[in-house]
């Protein structure tokens, strides 16, 4: 049973939330259910805990990014290429969202207590759980126009009644920070008056008003059922947009980190231990305040990672990400960065705002138009646009620089990127289709004129397999060395997700970062070439008589100096 104290912290939080709109009265009801909801899950769950150690790494992918036409579920065809081909790198999946949705590829909810029918089951996400960690979305923002809720809400019928967000001629908008570039409000006509929808990312996603006590509480008892389907890692997607008021930027608003701190809460009263991730594509100073004081999510996405190593292989120059590493702080136990290069979506521009020049910023999307990129946009307050994300897959994004018009270094480039990610500060994500070298899928992108679906292509297991077989092919090299990265870090206690950093300036064609485990015991010294040209590094003498662990020939040259390839990543351990 919830104690006394426990369900008086779940009050204070909510009056916290909802102080200036509810009663006392109102507010104590709502902490009773949720205390009510708290204990009967308990009472059907023994405690287990989440352990996170080196040996955490996630792959990203969607419950059908493998499929066999065989198959009359496919997230079994994923899982049979997991048990196959990942099962020994990755003990996490995130499944990216696996309910019926009518647009963006699953983020347009149409209901959260469902499975998409050509997906799956809720027995076989249960079932995969039970051996291997698993991590959802909850898409917290908006829910789908075309699904029960809105059609509830029209009806004024539960579920879904007062479930939306609608403002009237007065709301002042024009502070609103946009994420899209699409037209924000949609006037409508119901219940004798005119309103105007909210609809932060398409005309298809509506923003729930969480200014509705009952709205949030759906969303309490929404993560209890994927808890009781064994999900322990929640994604809460697009969550800083959550609260809006009158003449704000309705962005990262007191009320929305509140709602993450509740959840946070009732998180630690579960016997079943879970991590909680934000999703907040924003400069860093706004993401990093995510973590709260240590009460609100677990893991923030490093989002400024991704532009940043993409330019410093690009631009063949170290400086901005030496810069940022230096000052990135230090995670605490019980949180973590969320490290990624490729997801679903496109590399972010957002995160770095503050950290780029305009003209860096403006190079960078050059040389990546040249690389096959599209780009979406969002608007700013003078009506012009400015670019929020570029679509386009690594592979693309590195395949040829200002410097290597030719590509010869692409392999390279891929590899030592994805190998500074593994090794940074963190917790490392893969996402599925970067494990192959997948390249732009123009053909989809043709047919949807979706950018994002650039980025979102599907395999056949069949084809995969066969590509993997062959120890020649593109997929069957970039998987091999991917994965053995991931197999020497998950044994390396420096590379522990809490493991201190130590970034080193050795030059601009340098990037050196040093991890110590957390025992003191191991010190691993990450030193990536970040040229297309040999370079030669006079190390303290020490560092000479230490092993490297990634499989690759170290060239010592007279005066104790170390010779490295272009794009050459080495992990020096004591």
């Amino acid at each position: 049973m919830l104690s006394l104290e426990g369900q008086k912290n779940i009050e204070r939080k909510l009056r916290n939330i909802y102080n200036f709109l509810y009663s006392k009265k109102e507010i104590d009801l709502y902490s009773k259910e949720i205390a009510q909801v708290i204990n009967k899950f308990n009472k059907n769950n023994k405690k287990k805990n989440k352990l996170i150690s080196e040996k955490t790494s996630i792959v990203i992918c969607y419950g059908d990014s493998v499929f066999n036409s065989k198959q009359k579920y496919q997230i079994k065809g994923f899982q049979n290429f997991y048990h196959k081909k990942l099962k020994n790198y990755f003990n996490t999946v995130h499944f990216l969202p696996f309910y019926p949705s009518s647009s963006d590829s699953g983020f347009a909810v149409k209901d959260h207590y469902k499975i998409e029918s050509r997906i799956g089951k809720w027995s076989d996400l249960s079932n995969f759980a039970k051996k291997n960690d698993v991590m959802a979305d909850i898409v917290i923002n908006h829910s789908s126009a075309r699904g029960l809720w809105f059609r509830n809400f029209l009806k004024e019928k539960k579920p879904g009644k007062d479930y939306f967000l609608t403002v009237n001629s007065k709301f002042n908008a024009s502070k609103v920070v946009r994420p899209r570039d699409h037209e924000l409000l949609k006037k409508i006509n119901i219940f004798k008056k005119t309103e105007y929808l909210w609809r932060t990312f398409s005309p298809d996603q509506l923003d729930l008003n969480f200014k509705n006590p009952a709205v949030l509480l759906r969303f309490i008892k929404i993560m209890i059922n994927l808890l009781n389907h064994g999900v322990t890692i929640f994604r809460l997607d697009a969550i800083a947009y959550l609260w809006k008021e009158n003449g704000t930027k309705c962005i990262n608003l007191k009320q929305t980190h509140e709602i993450i701190k509740l959840f946070r809460l009732i998180c630690s009263f579960l016997n079943v231990k879970s991590i909680l991730v934000t999703e907040t594509n924003l400069p860093e100073k706004e993401n990093l305040s995510y973590f709260g004081n240590k009460d609100e999510a677990n893991w923030i996405y490093n989002f400024s990672l991704a532009p940043l190593l993409i330019h410093a292989f690009l631009f063949e120059n170290s400086s901005y990400l030496t810069k940022w590493s230096k000052k990135l702080p230090s995670t605490k136990p019980g949180n973590n960065y969320l490290n990624f290069i490729a997801s679903h979506d496109g590399i972010g521009m957002r995160p770095a705002e503050g950290i780029f020049s305009k003209k860096t910023i403006k190079n960078l999307l050059n040389r990546l138009k040249k690389n096959g990129s599209k780009f979406s946009y969002r608007k700013i307050k003078n009506k012009s646009k400015k670019v929020y994300e570029a679509n386009i897959t690594v592979f693309n994004a590195l395949k040829k620089s200002d410097f290597d018009k030719d590509g010869k270094f692409y392999f390279e480039r891929y590899i030592s990127a994805h190998a500074i990610m593994i090794s940074f500060e963190g917790v490392p994500a893969i996402y599925f289709n970067s494990l192959f070298g997948t390249s732009n899928d123009e053909a989809k992108y043709i047919i949807t004129g979706n950018n994002r679906d650039i980025n979102r292509y599907r395999w056949n297991e069949n084809i995969i397999l066969n590509h993997l077989k062959n120890s020649k092919s593109k997929q069957s090299i970039f998987y091999k060395n991917l994965t053995n990265l991931l197999n020497i870090k998950m044994r390396q206690k420096a590379f522990h997700p809490n493991a201190s950093r130590k970034t080193l300036n050795i030059g601009p064609k340098i990037f050196c970062f040093q991890r110590t485990s957390i025992d003191k015991k191991q010190t691993i010294l990450c030193i990536t070439n970040l040229s297309s040209k040999t370079h030669k590094l006079i190390l303290n003498k020490k560092f000479i008589s230490w092993k490297n662990l990634i499989d690759q020939k170290i060239s010592i040259l007279p005066n104790k100096r170390i010779k490295l390839e272009p794009f050459q990543t080495i992990w020096l351990s004591n």
